[in-house]
């Protein structure tokens, strides 16, 4: 049931994108083709494993393989058609261009909407200005004012240089509105989001001289463009040395963990007989490793675009020997694309690791390997009970263990680490790439979904519990916004969205008994 339910909302949400993607012609219809190819092999894949048709794993790669030349194919041909489409039509993915009604996403970390719209225009608020043609706000909303409060944090003669910097070619400002640290600028995009905000940030750059302000481009209350002006010093710190420290003390206890984790596996307490610690040294020093290619995979994308991050902060669990880790932005991101880069990268590196150690160690398994498994355990995950039945085919129907290779159960905790991770919640890798492809909003309620579900989940799992308690009181709020918080990435990230997801379920639900026993696992 399980897996049909997963096969349907994939199936669901290729629907949703098709629709989202008509209006944009061929262009839109050829980025959805892309999706499309991306998740087919999977979707087939654990389709016919539902009816009980198993396919050589050869065939899957095989079927991997053509599907990702289709994807460079379409990818080639998108490109083309963006090249001799009218300009309108090339920007049609333009959220500010096309579409006034999809949600964008709104800064309340530093504007809160509940405020902007509580009404009556504050005292220190410089005189409304009217748009060009005096015609009123084309949303039929009413306009948003500032509530009753101090006067601007920002000194008068620089608000001034601020507002100058603004045009009728760029941004045209209607109304200032003074807000906590900054100022909430309304107003009227008058060109593409990117090219206009670091215009603007360009100009501010030129007009002070230094980079004491910075602009962001979001949207507002009324889910129309809206500019902040922040002060530079409210950016980012890096870490000091205690958070160094600290840093290093939970990495120490990351692998003090791992150690516990491998002894575990061997049925012994480390604690209780510390001596046998070298037999589990492979144990932890896989699980570091894909800790270690996660991370790396962040800094990579972070070093192409020159984005700091901080040091990662490990999360030690006794079951898995660790959760992954948290890494804050120590910059300021220019957009979204750049979110979901970093953001994508590091579940990308660990889960193609933790994939090839499961799938070698399936190939090198045979009677008499390491460890030992019951084959009821092989319920617990979609993605590894559908591989392991189709590379070790009848084994696991005409025996209660399975004898696998160490690299097996490494491979299978890798991918169980990275699922979690990909989970769409807050600042973890899953709310940062949600929140880079759908906006705040979407995010938002993604991550009080998940939080819901894993509540739900804890009661037959306590790891549930544990993942949901760090998520809710160290990473539940979205990320910083970025300089350009309005422009989306393109569909291809979007698809890879969807594609990663689609394996965290994969990986995280389990099958269930009767599917399992009808497919011959059990």
């Amino acid at each position: 049931m399980i897996t049909v339910l997963i096969l349907v909302a994939a199936v669901g949400i290729l629907i949703w994108g098709f629709i989202r993607a008509r209006p944009d012609g061929k262009l839109g219809i050829f980025a959805w083709l892309q999706s499309v190819v991306l998740m087919l092999p999977w979707l087939i894949f654990f389709g016919l494993f539902t009816f009980g048709i198993y396919l050589n794993i050869a065939w899957v790669l095989v079927a991997v393989m053509v599907s990702t030349a289709i994807y460079i194919y379409l990818g080639r041909q998108l490109r083309t058609l963006a090249k001799a489409a009218p300009e309108g039509q090339a920007q049609a993915k333009d959220p500010i261009t096309v579409s006034q009604n999809e949600p964008l996403p709104t800064v309340d970390v530093v504007v809160e909407p509940a405020d902007l719209e509580a009404g009556g225009e504050s005292p220190t608020s410089p005189k409304t200005e009217s748009d060009e043609s005096g015609a009123p706000d084309e949303s039929g909303a009413p306009e948003a004012t500032a509530p009753p409060q101090t006067p601007p944090a920002i000194p008068a003669e620089d608000l001034t240089a601020i507002e100058s910097i603004f045009g009728v070619d760029t941004f045209f400002r209607t109304e200032t509105v003074p807000y906590q640290a900054g100022v909430f600028f309304k107003g009227n995009l008058r060109g593409e989001a990117e090219t206009t905000i670091n215009a603007l940030n360009a100009q501010l750059k030129n007009q002070f001289e230094d980079d004491r302000y910075r602009l962001f481009l979001i949207n507002g209350p009324e889910d129309r463009p809206a500019i902040i002006a922040l002060p530079s010093k409210t950016d980012p710190k890096p870490a000091d040395i205690r958070q160094k420290g600290l840093a290093v003390a939970l990495a120490i206890a990351t692998f003090i963990t791992s150690l516990e984790t491998g002894a575990l596996l061997k049925d012994f307490d480390l604690f209780e007989q510390p001596g046998r610690w070298p037999e589990v040294l492979p144990t932890a020093l896989a699980i570091f490793a894909i800790l270690a290619i996660h991370e790396i995979g962040h800094r990579w994308q972070a070093k192409r675009y020159n984005i700091k991050l901080s040091p990662p902060f490990a999360l030690p669990a006794w079951q898995l020997g660790s959760f992954g880790a948290l890494t804050r932005f120590e910059s300021v991101l220019p957009n979204r694309t750049v979110l979901f880069d970093i953001a994508f990268a590091g579940p990308a590196a660990s889960g193609l690791l933790s994939l090839a150690m499961l799938l070698v160690g399936l190939g090198l398994s045979h009677p008499g390997s390491l460890y030992q498994l019951p084959v009821d355990f092989f319920q617990e995950s979609v993605l590894v009970g559908t591989l392991a039945r189709t590379i070790l085919g009848d084994t696991l129907q005409n025996n209660d263990l399975i004898d696998v290779d160490p690299l097996v159960l490494m491979g299978w905790l890798g991918l169980v680490i990275t699922a979690l991770n990909v989970m769409p919640a807050g600042r973890i890798d899953g709310g940062r790439i949600v929140q880079a492809i759908y906006g705040r909003k979407i995010a938002g309620r993604a991550t009080a979904v998940t939080l819901i579900l894993l509540i739900f989940v804890a009661l037959a799992n306590p790891l549930a519990l544990y993942w949901g308690a760090l998520i809710l009181f160290l990473q539940r709020g979205e990320e910083r916004p970025c300089l350009d918080d309005i422009s989306e990435p393109d569909d291809t990230r979007a698809a890879l969205a969807l594609l990663i997801l689609f394996l965290m379920l994969a990986t995280l639900l389990p099958l269930s008994p009767a599917l399992a026993g009808r497919l011959g696992i059990g």
